[in-house]
């Protein structure tokens, strides 16, 4: 306890610089928490999502209506989600039932016939745009609570319809309320690469930054504990002295970082993300992430001040006569190594073909990779640094170049301060580059039409019309599948499109000469051709009318094809479809299970509008769009809004590491630039040795962090499972990083030499 009092003695006594540099440790790991906790609070803000989300899933149980009454006679509902853009819009359509039942979550009551509840964000939705009005049949009634939405942004209703509506289509429902959603805000799968891109863009820098703000002024703290060991202190009485100082710097620093993430919470949460908002309570951290927040940074700094503080207890002579210092172990390339031998195996898996299908041993050895090769930069600098100076100061006639070089042979550390953060900025960068490769393989929609599907059972001939004069439809067809015979276990069977070949232009634009009258086969050359569909083998389909007879029509498999080209899976025919008339058909009848398949652009206006006028001729009707899977385009833009975020901060911790260091690195230098001015060296060639002592080592750095970042990239995506192994669009990019990061290196440099020298400085050497 006498050490750590003598400490926060010397911290408060020892003069206005001293009391600066403190304040300054204080800031810096105040920036470095308020960022570690906003990374912290994204796994329970999506969690509160979730929770939401389960509260308001409805379901059915025996018990939970009265005695006597049948659970056939519960409420009844039909939950649709349709596309509004890239984001999800789900109405929730309720019949009232024989008893009543509890609301759920954000109402006080449930819908009645021709009532609707809506989401604040889809009122203001209502007033921009008046058709959507189509989809929400009913008078609004009032607003769902935040208790029933996942986040403010969501659009959601709740609309109340007469039970014949729902006879057919509807679910009973007696309660609300899940332990678990099957409708996470992200998935599992795709969380792990937040996880991923977040431990590489933010968490491995920020423990740099963190270091290089609990060792500020290193070199003056570390001949004021030599001093103190020579009085007589012991080896762990500097210990705890330097601890005293670290220690309470990082405390302070984590509890201001704490209150500052508060109020960037309940400013972020209200202004909003891009494609990301949640209720500022979502945002609260949890007792773990502040344990985290306040303990894992006093126990970083102490680390990082114990590391400096030894050599002052072991050898303090040496520190108070400044003497040269060993050079750095070669134990700081262990992590690179193996790091870049699985990046590089991974590569090489990519390259030959033999891509590796075992993802579990993947999504352990990519993040382990990760983190080996961004930890080997940052302890590889220093060799690195040191070997290049020696190098070049032995054949170098230069003067500035021969002070700069010589300089970071004797003091390697000195480097590594200031470069890391910018060096490791680029290898995240590179990184986030590949997460983003990934999410837009995924996302990217080379489909120019769109298709839409809806079940005919139960819709009228007069309904149907309607849909398929619906404004924007280009073309539009009957498809149906032959009659199963049950009995057998894989029964032949083939798939009869019923469109004229005007219909059948719109929905295939490019397709063969067809011939109208006359049933033809349909070949997709890009497509797996259905065997069942052999010419002269005839297929029964079962018709039937509104009126309920049923009819049985065989349909022979043409000997005449027609080649077609659309992508698989999501054009509107298939390769071994047969295209029969409508004049093939009785009148008033149509094939059983039959569904109307239409197709417009895919301008995501249209689609929009499409769905809109859909929803004008019946709003209950469960709408198909292959292709868009809105759930999924959702949980993307979230992903990459966080990982939009995790880049903006990982620029800020690079940053801020190096005005930190390279500021620190110019105060602790200022004996010797003050040595050399007095010697006759000029302000310009001090000036170049500044220059040349920040940008060498940092040069090497980043041609090694832009080598080990795209092989990194390119191991990702080939474990990632998608098309693209090798970005060669995003290497100009990087390079320009890199340049650019040099440039500010160089420019940050040159302020450093002052005009006044101040012999002062160099009195006590």
């Amino acid at each position: 306890m006498r050490e750590l009092l003598l400490g926060l003695r010397l911290l408060l006594g020892s003069g206005r610089g001293n009391r600066v540099r403190f304040l300054l440790m204080a800031g810096g790991s105040a920036v470095g928490v308020c960022c570690l906790a906003m990374v912290l609070a994204i796994p329970g803000i999506l969690a509160a999502q979730d929770g939401r989300k389960a509260a308001r899933s409805a379901d059915c149980c025996a018990g939970e209506h009265p005695v006597g009454v049948g659970a056939d006679k519960a409420p009844l509902e039909l939950r649709l989600t349709d596309p509004y853009g890239s984001r999800p819009m789900i109405r929730v359509f309720h019949a009232p039932g024989a008893f009543a039942i509890d609301p759920p979550p954000g109402l006080k009551e449930l819908p009645t016939p021709g009532e609707v509840f809506v989401s604040p964000r889809l009122h203001e939705e209502l007033r921009q745009e008046p058709g959507l009005a189509q989809l929400l049949p009913g008078r609004e009634r009032g607003l769902i609570g935040a208790q029933g939405l996942a986040h403010p942004d969501e659009l959601y209703a709740y609309i109340g319809v007469p039970r014949a509506q729902l006879e057919k289509s509807g679910d009973s429902v007696t309660f609300y309320g899940w332990s678990f959603t099957n409708e996470e805000t992200v998935e599992p799968s795709t969380l792990g690469i937040v996880r991923f891109a977040l431990s590489g863009v933010v968490l491995l820098p920020l423990a740099v930054y963190l270091s290089v703000c609990a060792r500020l002024s290193a070199a003056a703290r570390a001949r004021r504990l030599a001093a103190l060991r020579l009085v007589g202190l012991s080896k762990k009485g500097v210990q705890r002295v330097n601890a005293a100082e670290t220690v309470t710097a990082a405390l302070l620093g984590a509890v201001l970082g704490l209150c500052i993430y508060a109020a960037a919470n309940q400013l972020i949460s209200r202004v909003g993300l891009p494609g990301f908002r949640w209720y500022p309570s979502d945002g609260s951290l949890s007792l773990a992430a502040t344990f985290v927040c306040l303990i894992g940074c006093p126990a970083l700094a102490w680390f990082a001040g114990s590391v400096g503080a030894r050599k002052a207890a072991t050898n303090p002579l040496a520190v108070r006569r400044s003497a040269v210092e060993k050079p750095p172990a070669k134990w700081g390339l262990v992590p690179l190594l193996p790091g870049l031998g699985i990046i590089t195996g991974y590569c090489v898996a990519g390259a030959t073909g033999h891509v590796p299908r075992d993802t579990s041993l993947s999504s352990i050895l990519m993040p382990l990779a990760v983190v080996l090769v961004g930890v080997g930069l940052v302890l590889s600098l220093p060799i690195l640094s040191r070997s290049l100076a020696r190098a070049v100061a032995c054949t170098s006639r230069s003067l500035s170049l021969g002070l700069a070089m010589r300089r970071n042979e004797a003091e390697p550390g000195g480097a590594l301060r200031v470069a890391t953060g910018l060096v490791l900025l680029v290898y995240a960068a590179s990184l986030a580059q590949g997460v983003l490769i990934e999410l837009d393989q995924v996302s990217k929609n080379t489909s120019p039409v769109q298709s839409y599907r809806l079940s005919l059972d139960g819709v009228t001939e007069d309904r149907q019309r309607e849909f398929e004069a619906v404004g924007g439809i280009r073309g539009h067809g009957v498809e149906a599948r032959s009659w199963r015979n049950r009995e057998t276990e894989f029964p032949p069977m083939i798939s009869a499109v019923i469109a004229t070949c005007s219909q059948l232009r719109g929905m295939v634009p490019d397709i063969g000469r067809c011939t109208d009258g006359r049933p033809f086969r349909v070949v997709n050359p890009q497509e797996t051709y259905n065997d069942d569909s052999k010419p002269g083998a005839s297929f029964p389909f079962h018709l039937s009318n509104e009126q309920g007879e049923q009819r049985v029509m065989n349909v022979q498999v043409p000997t005449q094809k027609v080649i077609f080209h659309d992508e698989p899976g999501l054009s509107a025919l298939s390769s071994g479809d047969v295209v029969v008339p409508p004049s093939f058909l009785p009148d008033g009848f149509r094939p059983e299970g039959a569904s109307l398949t239409m197709v417009s652009s895919s301008a995501p206006q249209t689609v929009r509008a499409v769905l809109d006028d859909i929803g004008g001729v019946d709003p209950t009707a469960r709408v198909m769009t292959p292709g868009v899977v809105v759930d999924a385009l959702q949980q993307i833009t979230v992903v990459k809004t966080i990982l939009a975020m995790g880049m903006v901060l990982g620029l800020i911790i690079g940053v801020a590491a190096y005005l930190v260091a390279a500021t620190d690195r110019a105060v602790e230098r200022r004996p010797q630039v003050t040595a050399l001015s007095l010697l006759g060296a000029r302000p310009r060639t001090l000036r170049a040795v500044q220059v040349a002592q920040v940008v060498l080592p940092l040069a090497v750095g980043l041609v090694l962090a832009v080598v080990a970042g795209k092989a990194a990239e390119s191991s990702y995506l080939v474990t990632g499972g998608g098309e693209v192994f090798w970005d060669g669009a995003g290497v100009p990019l990087l390079l320009a990083c890199a340049l650019g990061v040099v440039a500010v290196a160089a420019v940050g440099s040159l302020p450093l030499i002052g005009r006044r020298i101040d012999p002062e400085l160099i009195r006590r050497d």
